[in-house]
């Protein structure tokens, strides 16, 4: 099963917030299993990037996300999911319009986020994280 991490995801584990830290980074434990294959975009990571930098610093935030991109695939972001986006007059948050085709390009089962109602227009599973690991674990 592929699975696409929105960057509400990747934040809470890299600042460790709670109580989503525990099964966001659960989540992120399933990149060493071979059932699964956990993407995020560049755009996730530039947002968890920014979080993390105010709260760890430059320097941190930038081993974090080093740690994180070692471990996760970065799925595609390019033309077509920016055209893709501006055409679905479903979507109304650019930023969600790109993920989801980010996701969709690289052929994942399922998003993983806790604003599930940004991507009401999705035509994939969108779960919270303790959803999924409810299901999954």
């Amino acid at each position: 099963m592929k699975i696409f991490l929105d960057a509400n995801v990747l934040v809470a584990v890299l600042n460790k917030e709670y109580p989503l830290f525990s099964y966001a980074s659960r989540i992120l434990s399933m990149t060493d299993r071979k059932d699964f294959e956990v993407f995020t975009s560049p755009i996730c990571l530039a947002i968890a990037f920014y979080f993390a930098e105010k709260k760890s610093g430059s320097a941190q935030a930038a081993k974090k996300i080093g740690l994180l991109a070692s471990h996760i695939n970065i799925a595609p972001t390019g033309k077509g999911a920016v055209l893709k986006t501006l055409s679905n007059k479903k979507i109304l948050d650019f930023e969600d319009g790109l993920e989801y085709y980010s996701a969709i390009d690289s052929n994942c089962n399922a998003i993983i986020t806790e604003d599930k109602g940004d991507f009401h227009f999705s035509e994939i599973e969108v779960e919270s994280c303790r959803e999924f690991i409810e299901r999954h674990f």
